[in-house]
């Protein structure tokens, strides 16, 4: 099992009092402190995590509200770390993929290849429109559409020496060798970003869909796959049962296409020293007056003593899954708790 966090953002973790403390600070002009708290606290977390053995950070992309930027924070991120992989979330329509291929060639050179990518094909209509420019499709079949030719047009951008790519979204056009007669200078050639990542091999590409289309072009493009579940910590044995069969499922569509796909999933973890304790936790997150995506995390059920969540994980493995983005709450404490009493009883 590969364990990866996610670096501590306002709108991915659950409140608590140092990030509160940073957003005070993001709320008022000047600077406050000498250095951003938000910013600290996302250096503390993935370095400790990096510490525990962790493989992989993503980072939210959350244009509205008070969010670091994705790629700042992880250009930020990288010479303060040094194994870890650092995940950007990317939503095809917000950004084309010719600059995503551009930047993340270039973030791949400066962590000395540790830079990865999570598709995320959104649906904030308000975010699209505003950051987007008006780029929000209504209909969901064009938003997969669009995602598919935004993976392909990475790959080959990557990969490849000249791209001509005329799709329905996006193009890469630019004639081989185009004279700019002015200034009688040649064009680089057509399609190439002119910076390849530090690897000699496709960056890592992560992703998510419950749309059959979306699942196909992830089988065929992607790398890993994040299966979902039904939201309620109560629903473990059912939701491993339909993770179980969605694997499989998603296992006949790669080998169709001749490839294997690692699978993933996102779950909160509540780990404590009793059993009382971690369900009067996770059933506080889970009343219904808790209206964020945090209180519909606990599906996975990775909640109870250290013991129960680490046989969960052994039965997660069995399953199929390969990698876990995890999140905790408090966020430092519960990685510090995950770290020392349930990585130490899987290894």
């Amino acid at each position: 099992m590969r364990y990866g966090i996610w670096t501590p953002l306002p709108h991915v973790i659950r409140q608590e009092a140092r990030m509160e403390a940073a957003l005070a600070d993001h709320r008022s002009s000047g600077a406050q402190s000498r250095r951003d708290p938000a910013f600290d606290f996302a250096v503390d977390t993935v370095r400790k995590a990096e510490a525990y053995g962790f493989v992989n950070t993503l980072i939210a992309q959350r244009y509205l509200g008070p969010d670091l930027e994705a790629w700042t924070l992880a250009s930020a991120l990288a010479p303060l770390t040094e194994t870890i992989e650092l995940m950007i979330a990317v939503h095809p329509g917000m950004i084309t993929p010719q600059v995503v291929a551009k930047m993340a060639a270039s973030l791949d050179r400066i962590s000395g290849g540790r830079c990865a990518i999570n598709i995320v094909n959104g649906h904030w209509i308000e975010e699209f429109n505003l950051f987007g420019n008006g780029s929000w499709l209504a209909d969901p079949d064009a938003r997969y559409r669009r995602m598919d030719e935004f993976i392909r047009v990475l790959r080959m951008l990557w990969t490849e020496q000249d791209v001509i790519f005329k799709g329905e979204f996006f193009a890469v056009d630019i004639p081989t060798s185009l004279e700019n007669r002015a200034q009688k200078v040649v064009v680089p050639e057509a399609g190439q970003i002119q910076v390849k990542g530090w690897r000699d091999h496709e960056l890592p590409l992560y992703a998510a869909s419950r749309s059959p289309a979306g699942r196909k072009t992830i089988a065929e493009h992607c790398d890993v796959w994040f299966a979902e579940y039904k939201p309620g910590y109560r629903n473990f044995e059912q939701n491993l049962e339909m993770v179980r069969r969605d694997v499989g499922h998603m296992s006949e569509i790669c080998a169709r296409a001749g490839r294997k796909l690692g699978f993933g999933l996102n779950p909160l973890v509540i780990c404590e020293d009793t059993m009382e304790k971690a369900l009067a936790l996770a059933d506080m997150i889970e009343d219904p007056a808790n209206k964020d995506r945090i209180s519909n995390s606990l599906g996975a059920g990775l909640v109870g003593t250290p013991e129960v969540v680490a046989e969960r994980i052994r039965r997660m493995e069995e399953a199929g899954i390969t990698d876990l983005m995890l999140r905790f709450t408090p966020m430092q404490d519960g990685l510090e708790r995950f770290g020392e009493r349930v990585m130490t009883l899987l290894t």
